[in-house]
């Protein structure tokens, strides 16, 4: 009922700027399912939602929303709270079992492979089986999810939510190999004569380089390498594999330094802390945004403002325009991090 509620709040917009190129990127019909979850109609609503996205529940949980930051009555900082509207559409699809499996009702006769079990290739996966090919995902991990269940902490979405959809799309018959990495274990020659057409959905896991003086010492470590490892822990799985062989990193009893100020960077904060680290300081390049923007200036465009995420109030250390010049050592190993304050064209101030 609350839910409902909220929904009733979304207004009749002349130009809906919630899922314009402003809103919401894979142009949700927000208005449409909203007005549909006021009048209580959340089958119509779950139709609607999943006619632009495959996995609203889990949109629903990760999405940043730009959807609320477009909102009209974001002009006076009450929008609609429609990432909660389109998670609890999802939630309740599963409870009256809206969302089960829907085996195509023709087969093509032909067999798609596809290489990469992320959100992309799941997505793939679904449409192509539910046209009626025959459809064979391969995943090199140990389970099914790419960076959606290695990349992203458990704090931000548990994994069970991708087991259950995992689990409705083999009941549609689409085939998950995993423990396969194509190009090594299994040749690119050998899908292609296997198969009709091969589809890449590999995701982005090499980091950019940092560049930084001291960034081979020991105690120096990329984000991805760092997230995988403890969503494996956390899953039961071993940490280190092929694709994953750095060392065991745990940040408990640490003094960490976290550099950079994005998301992935406050996955990282949020992590440590969960280990146990001592004390956690970020460095942003940036300078620090207003707590309020102006909202005739920038809106309905995501607008540049202070944010703090749930990983960030859990204590950590936010610095701002800060540039990290050097990593220094001693024997191999991190003992420091040399900085300097810049300003904003990021040029160090003398």
């Amino acid at each position: 009922k609350e839910v409902e509620k909220q929904a009733a709040r979304c207004m009749d917009c002349g130009i809906p700027y919630c899922h314009g190129p402003t809103g919401c990127p894979v142009h949700n019909q927000i208005p449409d399912w909203n007005d549909l979850v006021y009048n209580g109609d959340w089958d119509n609503a779950i139709r609607n939602l999943h006619s632009t996205n495959n996995f609203p529940e889990f949109t629903g949980r990760i999405c940043p929303a730009p959807c609320e930051e477009a909102c009209t009555l974001n002009l006076e900082d009450i929008p609609v709270a429609i990432k909660t509207i389109e998670q609890a559409i999802a939630d309740k699809a599963y409870e009256t079992g809206h969302i089960r499996p829907y085996p195509p009702e023709r087969k093509t006769g032909r067999r798609v492979a596809i290489i990469g079990s992320g959100p992309a290739g799941m997505a793939a996966a679904q449409q192509l089986g539910r046209a009626g090919h025959d459809v064979h995902v391969y995943e090199r991990e140990s389970r099914p999810g790419g960076l959606m269940r290695y990349g992203i902490p458990d704090f931000k979405i548990e994994k069970h939510y991708i087991d259950r959809r995992i689990e409705q799309m083999q009941g549609e018959g689409v085939s998950f190999h995993c423990g396969i990495n194509v190009g090594v274990d299994k040749p690119v020659a050998q899908l292609l004569a296997e198969y009709d057409a091969v589809l890449y959905c590999g995701g982005s896991e090499t980091p950019r380089p940092a560049n930084i003086p001291g960034d081979d010492l020991d105690g120096v470590h990329d984000a991805m390498p760092y997230l995988v490892q403890q969503n494996k822990r956390i899953g039961g799985e071993p940490i280190q594999s092929v694709a994953w062989p750095s060392p065991p990193i745990v940040a408990g009893g640490q003094h960490v330094v976290v550099v950079g100020g994005g998301d992935t960077a406050s996955d990282c904060v949020g992590t440590a802390f969960r280990q146990g680290a001592v004390r956690v300081t970020q460095l942003d390049i940036r300078p620090q945004p207003p707590e309020k923007e102006d909202k005739l200036s920038v809106w309905p465009y995501w607008a540049t403002k202070m944010r703090t995420s749930s990983s960030q109030a859990e204590g950590a250390e936010r610095e701002f325009q800060v540039a990290t010049l050097e990593f220094i050592g001693e024997d191999g190993a991190l003992t420091g991090v040399k900085c300097c304050e810049v300003d904003e064209k990021r040029k160090p101030i003398a």
